[in-house]
């Protein structure tokens, strides 16, 4: 699958709709991107370091975006030109799937409890997932992580990653990867693992972009306080602070 091929596809399901929406409100914070729409729809997505920014100007665009038809970020799925700006795409596309999640299972519960782990089974971890890590080795599996953050974890040769994606049972893929345009070489390398989830608060809870790919679970958020969740984002706050305001939504698509 070509590298953003979900990105594109989630561009062309929701650019109808961001053509009959504005955007009320949108923020830029240290870890997470708020956008809220003139609906009162809200969506988040995480924010990445990204070295490809040079100057003092982040985003060319700021003091442009309130009262801006969504479809203006939209297409920062497809024509981003940094993580940031796919980000805010991922974001506005967030606020537009809103509640409306088309099939599935919805249900907020932790995301493992669907999972079913055996003693011994094999489960790849692409992205640290501090919370989730004791409860997968306390079912007796048999735990890797491919994390590329030195600073968070040991970093795997390629060849580790690839054994452990290709030998793995279940995988547990973060959703930033289709921020820095490593998921469809991830999904590649999977061998025929009974479960892959896509997990995080970026996670497009969207099925029908998911049709061909080994993805079996959705793990995302649905905003229920956008207000409260904008201020947390201008205020630099993670996913712990952001919890108050969300709802974290399964979706179990095979």
């Amino acid at each position: 699958m070509k590298q953003g091929a979900i990105l594109t596809r989630l561009y062309d399901q929701l650019q109808a709709t961001a053509r009959e929406r504005r955007i009320a409100d949108l923020r830029v914070g240290l870890s997470y991107v708020g956008v809220r729409l003139d609906n009162d729809q809200a969506g988040v997505a995480a924010v990445l370091p990204d070295i490809t920014i040079k100057s003092c100007t982040v985003l060319s665009a700021a003091g442009s975006y309130a009262d801006s038809p969504v479809e203006k970020v939209l297409t920062y799925l497809v024509d981003g030109k940094t993580s940031l700006h796919r980000s805010i795409g991922l974001a506005a596309a967030n606020a537009l799937i809103g509640s409306s999640f088309a099939g599935g299972e919805t249900e907020d519960r932790e995301a493992t409890t669907y999972f079913n782990l055996q003693p011994g089974e094999k489960v790849a971890m692409v992205g640290f997932f501090g919370p989730l890590i004791e409860r997968i080795r306390a079912t007796g599996a048999v735990l890797t992580v491919i994390e590329k953050n030195p600073d968070r974890l040991e970093i795997l040769s390629p060849e580790a990653k690839q054994q452990a994606l290709r030998n793995c049972n279940v995988a547990i893929i973060t959703a930033t990867t289709l921020l820095n345009g490593t998921f469809e070489e991830t999904a590649g390398l999977l061998g025929a693992p009974r479960l892959v989830a896509l997990m995080g608060p970026s996670t497009p809870l969207m099925p029908a972009i998911f049709p061909d790919t080994p993805v079996t679970h959705l793990g995302g958020v649905a905003v229920h306080d956008p207000l409260r969740m904008l201020q947390i984002v201008s205020e630099g706050g993670g996913t712990p602070a952001l919890r108050s305001c969300l709802r974290f939504v399964n979706l179990i698509l095979k």
